[in-house]
């Protein structure tokens, strides 16, 4: 049965000691069974820093089995211990005290803490509490029936997080925060649907859909730990679908997994909701995070280095895609610490077996989305035009990842447009495919785009999630587009990452024929000290950038144009400011 329960994280203070945190993190789990099953309230490992160089005590996260190739059990159920996603209100807080603006969020043991959310008050007249199916380290979940209204009588999983618990204001922030992410994403249909919040004296009350079909973990058990491949394809569809949302929301949900994909009934083809925003935060487009989140065989590289955004959740549904296919993770230890170093420095094996009988298709699929330079990943909107999903003939969402390249783009030099323009000329069908659906998306008028449509499209996919994450701030800065239009092919050109193209196998044949375009109507006499600027490189990197340029014509060369298409930088102490 699908159901709604909480889990605790522990946090890192400043001066890298773990404390615990009182924020409450929404799940669906089942009770701890007697047979070993490790429970949301067992105790997790802090860390802070380079997480390779910290000991842990051996068995954290420990498999039950000793080989790698068993499909995840549910004793590896041991999140990271993030800093609040509510920490950066607190720092903003901090800075009004010392200009003397009063706070509205006292700090914790400053002043009695405020732990009215403004919620309404009548929760037990219009639910019937039943029995708990769910408890974790901050609150517990029960089954609830509705008395009158427009839910009377039906079945939904109630979440309680006692007021007790919240000790910080951070912790009250984080369920505010949780409460504000669930009303506005929870219309889409691989959601988990969110009804309304309730608060007393002594809990607050997150009212949810019921979902009784179970989780996509007990499924590949049930199947034998893997799905077949065209199985696979549907539940991988489905996840990517509500990334895509989310992420276009400004929403990064940093914990998928298994665990938290339920499925709405026990029929082979219920639909898939995600659940569990406890650790979930808003993020604008251009924005890094550096909170470690996540579970550990989930989690990004980039996450551990402490800088990401919502492409960490495209390397979680790559982990997934690869168990669902072979049934095995694709970074496997016995401790934690084994685990991140597996993620950031080994491959995936896409070598054993099963993986011969897995179509081209789908393995390509697993290694775009299981790069671990994010650059090089594919968005969820991109990962639906993959050929391997092609034969589903997919609507294609709106992709926020085209915003940001062409806001890149409409901001570059001359040269580096013209740079851009020679590769898109050397685009494949399959990507054209991807960037004709995201034109069409923006409802071109007469063939063009200007910053209007730009506009007009983030509106018609706007929820409250969008605004609070600041989405629309991203069109400030393609003001430029307000003077011109675009046809198609300057679109091609200012969405597509040159980063991406070269993850591709055929790189090589598409660099090559750019190259030749770019001969002919862009490459242009250049020197090392004006080259420098427009790669904003400083003085220490002259000599490099020499080899870039022929001799004969002071022109870029291929390495020198295929390094200016990637924007290589070099650090020195008189790098000049990006602009």
């Amino acid at each position: 049965m699908g159901h709604c329960c909480s889990k605790g994280a522990g946090a890192v203070k400043d001066d890298g000691k773990p404390k615990s945190t009182d924020a409450g993190k929404t799940h669906h789990r089942k009770p701890p069974s007697p047979g070993g099953t490790v429970g949301s309230d067992t105790p997790v490992v802090s860390f802070t820093g380079s997480p390779w160089q910290i000991r842990y005590p051996e068995g954290i996260g420990q498999s039950p089995s000793p080989s790698p190739a068993g499909t995840p059990r549910r004793m590896f159920k041991w999140p990271f211990p993030p800093p609040s996603p509510a920490k950066p209100i607190m720092s903003a807080i901090r800075k009004r005290r010392k200009k003397g603006t009063p706070a509205t969020i006292p700090e914790a043991g400053e002043a009695p803490l405020d732990k009215n959310f403004g919620f309404p008050v009548n929760f037990r007249s219009k639910y019937e509490l039943g029995k708990e199916v769910g408890r974790g380290h901050f609150g517990h979940t029960c089954r609830a029936k509705c008395k009158k209204g427009a839910l009377k009588n039906q079945s939904v999983a109630v979440k309680i997080v006692p007021k007790s618990k919240m000790t910080t204001a951070i912790s009250i922030e984080d369920v505010r925060r949780e409460v504000k992410l669930l009303k506005s994403l929870s219309e889409h249909q691989h959601m988990v649907q969110f009804y309304e919040a309730f608060e007393d004296d002594q809990n607050v009350y997150m009212v949810m859909e019921l979902c009784e079909g179970g989780e996509l973990l007990d499924r590949i058990l049930s199947r034998g730990g893997r799905y077949y491949e065209n199985d696979a394809k549907s539940i991988v569809i489905q996840m990517l679908n509500v990334a895509s949302f989310t992420h276009l929301q400004g929403v990064v949900h940093r914990d998928l997994k298994p665990e938290n994909f339920l499925f709405s009934t026990k029929d082979e083809d219920s639909l898939m909701k995600v659940i569990d925003f406890g650790l979930s935060d808003f993020v604008r487009p251009d924005q890094r995070l550096n909170d470690i989140v996540g579970s550990a065989y989930y989690v990004a590289p980039e996450v551990l280095h402490r800088s990401y955004n919502v492409e960490a959740d495209m390397w979680s549904i790559g982990v997934i895609t690869y168990i669902l296919l072979c049934g095995s993770r694709p970074f496997f230890a016995r401790t934690e610490s084994g685990i991140f170093r597996s993620v950031v420095k080994t491959d995936p094996n896409l070598d054993g077996s099963p993986w011969p009988s897995v179509s081209p298709e789908a393995k390509d699929f697993v290694k775009r989305l299981l790069n671990k330079d994010h650059r090089k990943r594919m968005s969820a909107s991109q990962a639906l035009t993959h050929p391997w999903l092609r034969d589903k003939n997919l609507d294609v969402p709106l992709d926020i990842l085209v915003y940001k390249l062409v806001k890149s783009y409409v901001r570059a030099t001359p040269l580096r447009r013209a740079a851009l323009k020679a590769l898109s000329k050397a685009l494949t069908e399959d990507e054209l495919i991807y960037l004709s659906a995201q034109f069409n998306l923006l409802e071109p008028k007469d063939g063009c785009v200007s910053l209007d449509n730009f506009r007009t499209a983030l509106v018609k996919h706007s929820t409250a999630a969008m605004k609070e994450s600041r989405v629309f701030d991203i069109l400030d800065k393609m003001k430029p587009l307000s003077y011109t239009q675009m046809t198609f092919e300057e679109f091609s050109a200012a969405a597509i990452s040159p980063h991406q193209l070269e993850a591709l196998e055929g790189w090589e044949n598409i660099a090559n024929k750019a190259f030749q375009y770019f001969e002919l109507e862009g490459n242009r006499i250049i020197s090392v000290e004006a080259l420098a600027q427009e790669m904003n490189v400083g003085e220490s990197g002259h000599s490099i950038l020499k080899d870039w340029i022929r001799s004969s014509d002071g022109k870029l060369n291929f390495l020198g144009y295929t390094k200016f298409l990637h924007g290589l930088s070099i650090r020195s102490s008189n790098t000049r400011q990006q602009q």
